[in-house]
């Protein structure tokens, strides 16, 4: 493929994230200001991250290519949502990765700016015997069943229901769950809450949900794919990436379109085109259960969380100029990760949350420097 268009994608993108930066630091100034911050960033001290395990293969992945591209550390540890939320409030990293956005008046009190980063989707798994990858149909209210407990063994009629002609193992469901406070945990279950009453009623949304009867437990996703490979008749819940890195068997589900469709890209992108993120422009938006025949309906955003009230210009400067980097090369690094790109009208917004940032020295930040 050629690199062409992302090329003159990056080059009006960073256009569009010039202008804030000339606006509010009076145009030449800014640039000169940035050009005599070149070494200074150079020698800057490493960043740290930490947060959502559902983008982490991801952040990693960029903080290489960073790594090798400008010789600045930069780390992210998959913690979970929760605690990213918690140490970047706390200022014990440098951003916190998040899928479950903050609302406005909580960035507020906690003085940060929230960052859209990618769109990925979470995607039911399972350890059948003989049953590979897409061929296992669940529709949503059989998958709440299934994830409340309601159904206890695989060859179920309900489940038999919707796939006729498919020998189903006469196994137990033994359901593996996320242990930890997960933004994965809370969209997934936004999702069974929307499509079933019932689930909505016994268990809810939530980033640490009660699950009904027993379940096993793991940390993150990487753990929750361990539990999900040791034993058969497996159900769990993981990142799209996860499902191309470990080979996993990953359910179809039964769309707002009435489609049957497996996870890939091309739903997420179409979860995007058919919602206000696309057409508004609100990163707030949801992405769940989206029209269009393509979409995959367990589709969402992850952020990122940094302090809009860091004590320097200079020591903002090391996170901002790796966000700013992404902004400029995450594209073309998102290829074949099993995640999407916001649209690019969405990014040149993001420059104006960058400008937001306002050091108590009164110093801007050389961000866009080398």
């Amino acid at each position: 493929m050629s690199d062409k268009p992302y090329l003159r994608r990056r080059a009006w993108l960073r256009q569009q994230l010039l202008l804030p930066l000339l606006s509010s630091l009076g145009g030449a100034a800014a640039l000169t200001h940035a050009s005599s911050a070149r070494a200074q960033a150079a020698s800057a001290e490493a960043v740290n991250g930490s947060g959502a395990s559902f983008p982490s293969l991801v952040y990693q992945r960029w903080a290489a290519s960073y790594l090798k591209a400008t010789g600045r550390q930069v780390s992210y540890l998959a913690t979970g949502s929760g605690e990213g939320q918690k140490l970047i409030s706390a200022r014990k990293v440098h951003f916190g990765g998040t899928d479950s956005p903050l609302p406005p008046e909580e960035l507020s009190k906690r003085e940060l700016i929230q960052l859209p980063m990618l769109v990925g989707g979470i995607v039911p798994v399972v350890n059948l015997p003989g049953i590979g990858d897409a061929r296992l149909r669940l529709s949503g209210p059989v998958l709440a069943e299934l994830m409340s407990g309601e159904i206890e063994r695989w060859n179920d009629a309900r489940i038999s229901a919707v796939n006729p002609g498919l020998s189903l193992p006469a196994l137990p469901v033994r359901r593996v769950v996320r242990a930890d406070k997960s933004g994965t945990s809370e969209g997934f279950t936004r999702y069974l809450s929307a499509v079933s009453a019932g689930f909505s009623k016994s268990v809810g949304a939530s980033s640490q949900p009660k699950w009904p009867g027993e379940v096993e437990s793991a940390e993150g996703n990487d753990g929750v794919v361990k539990a999900l490979k040791a034993r058969a008749g497996t159900l769990a819940y993981v990142s799209y990436d996860r499902v191309q890195r470990d080979r996993l068997s990953s359910a179809s589900l039964l769309n707002a379109a009435g489609q049957w469709v497996a996870a890939g890209e091309a739903g997420f992108r179409s979860a995007i085109a058919n919602s206000d993120v696309a057409r508004k422009g609100d990163d707030l938006a949801s992405l769940m259960n989206r029209e269009g025949a393509e979409s995959w309906p367990i589709t969402m955003t992850s952020f990122i969380l940094i302090d809009a009230r860091p004590p320097s210009g200079a020591a903002a400067t090391p996170v901002l100029h790796f966000l700013y980097w992404c902004l400029m090369h995450g594209d073309e690094l998102l290829r074949g990760t099993g995640f999407a790109p916001l649209p690019i009208a969405l990014q040149s917004k993001l420059a104006g949350r960058l400008s937001l940032v306002k050091p108590r020295d009164n110093k801007p930040p050389a961000y866009q420097a080398g």
